[in-house]
Parts: structure tokens; sequence; C-alpha cells
């Protein structure tokens, strides 16, 4: 019996100038350029192993079995290196995160990049890092990016992400402010298919977008902060506000969000220059550099609203943590 194995790991990153939406959702195509951090703090850890003796494929996260959609997702990225490897062995998925999971921390996007360089690279394919991006994108948008450190962008319409930057170009910090535990109540995938199906604003969003990610590129290829800021600030608020004009409204804005939000606004008139952003949940990322980053984070830890901060400087891309096969 031959048995293939890979494990792997991957950041989390958080769009600094955010994707919402797509162009073309059977391929999973992005409808904007968005433009991301990938982060040191945000790991998670994905074993793969290829099983003659497996009739299905079997899937586990955080040391539970996975059933659903989530599920079919992880198969279905499966059945793509399968597809490309030109075999139908069955897979064994041991994934785990080390924060929380659909919270709104983007654990899809470290997950599916730890998925498809795991899952290549045990089915013995060898692909360019821009391949498993474009496999990972399939199942994530998101994922795409998190195949490389640093600042990456995913353009829109694009089959996979690029690095713009190294996690050394920039000495910048991103606090995340946990306010609240658990998972949120609508997935980031059905939310961008209601928004461009309901909300008036969508197209207004689109229009805009690329102007923004050009803006915001050019500002983190300059080391230009408080530019980056504001361009970053704007993308979070005009996406959420394509969601909170759908009928009903998707808020994923809590009062504890709000709360952080008034704070680092406040903290930046007192003289602390640090700016937010909001993914498609109620946690609040702070940008801020690392000169500021302590007092930063005292700030936050502070605040009744934030149940804990995770400090997170700019990580490195997904790598692979052992090449294993065996035949027993």
């Amino acid at each position: 019996m031959t048995r293939h194995l890979a494990l792997a790991s991957a950041h989390s990153n958080i769009a600094l100038i955010k994707y919402w939406g797509k162009s073309d959702s059977a391929r999973n195509l992005p409808a904007v350029p968005s433009l991301s951090l990938t982060l040191d703090g945000l790991t998670t850890t994905t074993r793969v192993q290829f099983d003659a003796e497996l009739s299905a494929d079997r899937v586990q996260l955080d040391g539970a079995l996975v059933a659903g959609r989530e599920h079919a997702r992880v198969v279905a990225l499966l059945d793509r290196v399968r597809a490309l490897r030109g075999f139908e062995l069955r897979a064994r998925v041991e994934s785990t995160n080390d924060f929380p999971t659909a919270a709104g921390l983007a654990s899809s996007a470290s997950g599916f990049a730890a998925l498809a360089l795991a899952a290549s690279h045990a089915s013995g394919l060898s692909l360019s890092l821009e391949a498993v991006s474009g496999l990972a994108r399939q199942s994530s948008a998101s994922a795409a990016r998190s195949l490389f450190g640093g600042f990456a962008s995913l353009p829109a319409d694009s089959e996979h992400a690029h690095q713009v930057a190294p996690s050394t170009h920039w000495d910048l910090r991103l606090l995340v402010a946990v306010t609240e535990e658990g998972r949120k109540p609508l997935g980031s995938t059905e939310a961008m298919e209601v928004t461009k199906r309901e909300s008036p604003y969508y197209s207004a969003w689109v229009a805009h977008a690329p102007e923004l990610y050009q803006e915001a590129e050019r500002a983190i290829r300059e080391r230009r902060f408080d530019t980056l800021g504001a361009c970053m600030e704007q993308s979070t608020m005009m996406m959420h506000a394509s969601m909170w004009a759908t009928r009903p409204a998707i808020v994923f804005f809590t009062d504890a969000t709000l709360g952080v939000v008034h704070r680092v606004r406040a903290l930046r008139k007192e003289g602390l220059p640090c700016y937010f952003t909001i993914d498609a949940g109620p946690h609040v990322k702070v940008l801020v550099e690392a000169r500021h980053a302590a007092a930063l984070q005292r700030e936050l830890a502070s605040l009744v609203q934030v149940k804990r901060v995770i400090p997170c400087a700019p990580g490195p891309g997904a790598r692979l943590l052992t090449d294993e096969g065996a035949s027993c």
C-alpha cells in the first residue's frame, strides 16, 4: 500500500483594500481588486494523506469531523487536485487553526491556502506558487493571497494572486481586537451573493474600488502610512455600506465593533496614528506602525468591548512543513 502525505501551514491575511463580490461565481473570480497583509499571528496547519484504503474523503477541523457545505468545499478542492494528478485516491485531511474559525478572521483564507499546498504536494504534483494560488482561489478568493507573504494582490477577474511587497518591506503591526467569540451568523459567500443581487450600492462599489486599490498600492510601495490608512478605512466602509443597503440589511457590526471604531478615531485625533479595517465579522483590526504598537495594544486591551487583542506582524507565505511518502 502506498501513502502520500504532506503537512503545510498558511497564515490568515487581512484585506486592507477589500474583496467583496464575484464577477464569475462559477469560477470564483473577484469583481474588484484586493490588497492584503499576510499575518504572522493567525495560522492554519493542515495535514493531507491520500490513502488507497479510504473509500471517502475524511475531513477534521480542530479535532472535529466536518460535514455539510464545509466538507463539500474541501472535497471540491481535492477533486481538482485528483483531476490534475490523474488518480482517484481519497484523502484524510486534518486541519487546525490557532485562532477562531468562521468568525470574521479569514480562517478560510489560511485554511484553503494550506489545504491547496498540502494536497498538491501530497499528490505528487509540482506546481508553481501561482498555480497553487489559483487552486486555492477556486475555493476561497482570499485564500489565493495567503500563499504569499507580506503584501499581496488579487486583481479583478484574476486566476491567482501575486506579491506586492515582502514582509520585510514595512515594519507595521496589525492588532486584532476580538469583540466576541463564536461563529458569525452569515457566511461571506452567501453575503456577497445577496449584496450583488439586492444592493443598489453594489455597482458603485465595483466602479470605485479599482481607483482606491491603485492609491493604496502606491502608498504601500512608498510607505505612506496615513494614505494607506485612509484608503483602508474608506474601503471598509464602502464594502459594509453595500451590505447595509440590502433588504433586509446585512450587518456584521455590533455595538462592540462601533465602540472600537470610535476609540480608534479618537486615538488618532489624540496623536496616535492608527486606522481600522473590518471584514465580514464583528472584529476590528487596527493598523499601526511598529513603534506605536505597544501603546495601541494597551489602549485596545483596556476597552470593555474587547475580549482580547491579537498582535500580528507581517507574516510569511504558505510553506511546506513535511514531505513524506511511505510504502508499507
